[in-house]
């Protein structure tokens, strides 16, 4: 019987779009291509090897049942969903499911690359500039892909994508709130810029740029934080410090640490609103000046001077909080602040808050809620894997890097993209992400679950497959230890 020749084009069913590709291209995805007929994942298939090896003992001999050296079983893979593929349509098991015995328990990990409507990312950015206020819009390319979120101590937060943008406004909207994503989480820069704020470019692990400036440092506290950190070092070599601050400015003589330091009232009054005793809010308004302010000269938050406080020659610092602006003036005759030349303890001391300072840097967390098709590819019954999960049963992890799975109902889950392999997210033209995910668990819990006990597969099996090898990040949990697991009563003895 003549062999039945093969269509020119053949249809791909890894995700909604359902495309027809031709021999020796690929689909809209860049994920599959059709390869002389078949449909084969481009993407090769990451294995985190896990632990390192250490030198044997002095006087260990070369038998093969001596201790080797690996001292947390640095053997042992870790089969991720990176280059997995995925679970469409909603019947498919999840493409690998995977068996290995980890510290004598039959463990199963569930691997599946999903297709995330329901994704994003928050963005948390480090730095003391003025990015702009709580809700207003994120752009790319002037398309709105997210908002301001509230700020954190010493950061600013961003919530980007979610499928209001990818799916709920025009179809540019989409397209470019998925570009963005997936940029970001392959830590590649992204440029964005904020309604009345500032133009950053966000990438995972770098330093944020604001306006064209790269970041340095975050600071140390706010200015009421650093009165309280500071004020010992600076009580002897000055009459009254100003840490500006676009949240809470501090004022040595006027605060508690100034108090107990007996450093007595020097009449120098400053804009804002008066908190508790040197403690001051809205001194200026937001900006990427001085701590955060749009104060270009220090100066100008400065009321007249009372004179039957202040005095001729009373020293006088501005600071802002990550050290990088200071000012240093004398009262003249008239109480008139006038520039003077710095001593050098008090250099010293401005340098000292800039070193106890962190690096400014951004960090960037997806974050997807585990859906229908992604479920039914772990298990026939899907609820039971959202109950496993939040019954810390099952250990999820995205990529092998810990996720935080969220309380409430589902599986809503989020982790850091510095802790996944490199270029781990993909994306289908719907729009949205694709992003690996893995549910590991003892295999007799994935058993009762209702799990597709008829396609699992020996690690050593897909091991012999095209791979990609990594190493664990430092500092990873280990996604097999069953350590990770809390068990119940009933099921703490199972092995």
């Amino acid at each position: 019987m003549a062999d039945v020749p093969k269509p020119e084009k053949i249809r791909c069913d890894a995700c909604p779009v359902m495309c027809y590709i031709a021999e020796g291209k690929i689909g809209a995805c860049d994920r599959y291509a059709n390869h002389s007929g078949d449909l084969v994942r481009l993407d090769p298939l990451t294995v985190i090897q896990a632990g390192g090896q250490t030198v044997k003992f002095l006087g260990e001999v070369a038998d093969a049942q001596d201790w080797d050296g690996d001292i947390i079983q640095g053997n042992r893979p870790f089969v991720t969903a990176v280059g997995a593929g995925t679970t469409y349509p909603d019947y498919k098991p999840a493409p690998f499911i995977v068996s290995q015995i980890v510290e004598d328990v039959d463990m199963v990990t569930v691997v599946t690359e999903g297709i995330f409507s329901y994704c994003g990312v928050k963005v948390k950015i480090d730095t003391d500039r003025h990015i702009g206020h709580e809700s207003a819009i994120v752009r790319v390319d002037g398309e709105a892909i997210g908002h301001v979120m509230t700020s954190e101590y010493g950061s600013k937060m961003l919530s980007l994508g979610g499928v209001e943008h990818l799916t709920g406004g025009s179809k540019k909207e989409g397209r470019v709130t998925c570009d963005a994503l997936l940029r970001l989480c392959n830590r590649e820069p992204v440029e964005m810029t904020v309604d009345d704020g500032a133009t950053v470019v966000v990438q995972a692990g770098h330093a944020p740029v604001v306006d064209g400036k790269r970041e340095k440092l975050m600071r140390v506290g706010c200015g009421s934080a650093a009165i309280g950190m500071f004020a010992k070092q600076w009580a002897p070599h000055v009459d009254e410090v100003i840490v500006v601050d676009d949240h809470i400015t501090g004022v040595l003589s006027e605060h508690e640490a100034g108090k107990q330091l007996s450093v007595p009232a020097t009449g120098i009054k400053i804009k804002g609103r008066r908190s508790t005793p040197g403690r001051y809010f809205q001194v200026a308004e937001p900006g990427t000046g001085w701590g955060g302010t749009n104060v270009q000269d220090p100066l100008s938050i400065l009321k007249p001077a009372d004179p039957k406080v202040a005095w001729p020659g009373l020293r006088l610092l501005f600071i802002s909080t990550t050290g990088e602006q200071y000012a240093y003036f004398k009262l003249d005759d008239d109480l008139k602040p006038v520039s003077a030349k710095i001593s050098a303890p008090l250099l010293n001391s401005a340098h000292r808050v800039a070193e106890n300072c962190e690096p400014s840097l951004c960090s960037v967390l997806f974050m997807g809620g585990a859906g229908g098709s992604l479920r039914a590819g772990v298990t026939e019954n899907p609820v039971r894997l959202t109950k496993s999960v939040k019954d810390a049963l099952t250990y999820v992890s995205c990529g092998g890097a810990q996720a935080y799975v969220w309380p409430g109902g589902g599986i809503t889950v989020m982790a850091d993209v510095m802790d996944m392999p490199t270029m781990s997210f993909g994306y289908v033209p719907t729009p949205a992400l694709v992003a690996p995910i893995e549910f590991t668990l003892r295999r007799s819990d994935y058993s009762a679950l209702g799990g597709h006990m008829d396609h699992i597969q020996p690690v050593e099996e897909v091991l012999n497959s095209g791979i990609r090898t990594v190493g664990m990040t430092a500092g990873q949990p280990d996604p097999n230890a069953p350590s990770n697991y809390r068990w119940s009563a009933k099921t703490r003895d199972r092995k």
